[in-house]
This record gives C-alpha cells, sequence and structure tokens, in this order.
C-alpha cells in the first residue's frame, strides 16, 4: 500500500492540472449553485471530486470514499468510518468562495484513515506548487523537504486564526504585554493548516469541525511536531462527522497552554 500512497501527490496534482486550475478566473466556465447548508458550490467542485474519487478507490480496492459534496447529499455515509477499512476523505477545492471570486487562495485536501483514526494527509496549494503530507510516525514534509516547527517563545510575536469570538478577545486586548496578534480568516483551511504546519500561523481555532477540513491538517501540522486539543477535555482530533467542539491548535503544548489563558477558556 506504501508504494500506492506514493501516487497520491500525483492524482491530486493531476485534478488540480486538468479540472480546477483552466477555469480560476474564467467565471464564464463554470456555474455556482447553493448547498441545502447554504454553502455554495460548483461543478469545479463536483468534477474534482469526482475525478479523485475514481483515482483514489483504484489504489485499493476495498477502499471507500467520503467527499465534502458527496456527504451534503448523504449524511449516513459516514458509518464508514467505523469500519476497519481504508477510508479516503476529500475536499475537492477547499475555498470554493475564493476560488469562483478569483481569489487565489484555495486547496486540494485528501486524507485516508483507518481503524477510525488519520494515518496520512495531502493538502496542496496548485497557486503555488506546495505539495504538504504527512504519514502517521513518520513525518511531516513540504515539497519533500521535513517539517519542523520552531517555537516562538514570545507570545506577542505571535500570529493566529481565530473566529469570531476569540478574535473579539484578542482585539480587546490588543497591544498588552505577551498578547498575540490575529490574522483574517483566509476563507480557505487547507491553506491555514499549510501555514501552521511551516511557522507562518503560530496558532489557530476552529468550531466548527468537518472531517475534510481538518483530518489531513491535523495530522500534518502534528507530524511537523505541532500540538492541536480540544479545550474542553484535551482530547485529539480524531476524523469523526462534523461536530461543534473547539479544537485549538499550537506550535507546542506549552503554546497551547498559553494561549488557552489569554483567551480566559476555562479548562
Amino acid at each position: 500500500m506504501q508504494d500506492k500512497l506514493n501516487c497520491v501527490s500525483q492524482i491530486i496534482k493531476d485534478t488540480a492540472d486538468i479540472e480546477i486550475l483552466p477555469y480560476f478566473n474564467q467565471p464564464e466556465s463554470f456555474e455556482t449553485f447553493k448547498k441545502s447548508s447554504g454553502e455554495i458550490v460548483t461543478n469545479i467542485d463536483l468534477n474534482a471530486e469526482r475525478r479523485l474519487t475514481e483515482s483514489l478507490l483504484s489504489l485499493s480496492v476495498d477502499s471507500e470514499v467520503i467527499g465534502e459534496e458527496s456527504a451534503s447529499e448523504d449524511t449516513q455515509i459516514y458509518h464508514v468510518l467505523k469500519k476497519d477499512k481504508p477510508v479516503w476523505i476529500i475536499d475537492p477545492l477547499d475555498g470554493t468562495r475564493n476560488f469562483a471570486n478569483g481569489k487565489n487562495c484555495f486547496a486540494i485536501i485528501v486524507a485516508l484513515c483507518l481503524g477510525g483514526e488519520t494515518v496520512a494527509g495531502w493538502i496542496y496549494d496548485p497557486i503555488n506548487l506546495k505539495m504538504y503530507s504527512a504519514y502517521k510516525g513518520v513525518g511531516a514534509t513540504l515539497n519533500g523537504k521535513s517539517l519542523n516547527i520552531k517555537e516562538c517563545q514570545d507570545l506577542s510575536n505571535m500570529i493566529g486564526s481565530t473566529g469570531q469570538n476569540f478574535s473579539k478577545i484578542l482585539d480587546e486586548r490588543a497591544g498588552g504585554f505577551g498578547i498575540p496578534k490575529r490574522c483574517n480568516r483566509y476563507r480557505c483551511i487547507g491553506r491555514e493548516y499549510g501555514d501552521l504546519a511551516t511557522g507562518i500561523l503560530d496558532f489557530a481555532e476552529y468550531s466548527i469541525l468537518k472531517p475534510w477540513d481538518h483530518a489531513a491538517g491535523v495530522l500534518i501540522h502534528s507530524e511537523a511536531g505541532g500540538y492541536s486539543a480540544f479545550i474542553s477535555d484535551k482530547r485529539g482530533y480524531l476524523p469523526v462527522p462534523p461536530v461543534k467542539k473547539t479544537l485549538l491548535i499550537a506550535q507546542s503544548e506549552k503554546v497551547w497552554t498559553q494561549i488557552l489563558k489569554i483567551l480566559s477558556i476555562e479548562n
């Protein structure tokens, strides 16, 4: 299976080159729809997911797929996560709204899960040709080069991505001693995870967790040396159906604890 996993990066790149990039900044060449959730989707998402699904299933005949778009139509599909067989989790076009609006911040995300945990993950930034990948227990890479997160010692020099509530807390305390800064959300979680794994972002907080958004990113960040846990019970993230639960991600457990205190969240 390991030899076949080495093909995943190329499958993802081919999908971007064939199904996504030719249509970027060409709004007349694709259609946009609204899902029942209110989120937008394009035929580019659907075509990319179809290609990824067919290609990834060919690598392992007993594997199954959970794609963001297929899951929006069939919520019963999550039961495969409990099976003792390989499950591919796909976000064919993370940052759909950015793509549709001509903003070059989008990605393809693929995770491989087995026995209820993520064992491999890939995030591809097709604009900047950056492939982040990780295998559980082996480490994380960016275009084949090892990733190792370096801990920043000064909280005031840190920058993170946070939701509305936590952003308000940071804004109220902005400029204070040891208070980190925040950035505007990318509206592309895959790209945020890439920056977390390379130290461009130092921490992040997410409260609505969907497996296609987080399974690969959490593994890549962890294998690069980072730390993440739910603030309510300090348990790590596992690929499960969408859940509302706050996940805090940081360079290390020490920084995680410091950020938690700054945000005044009770454990």
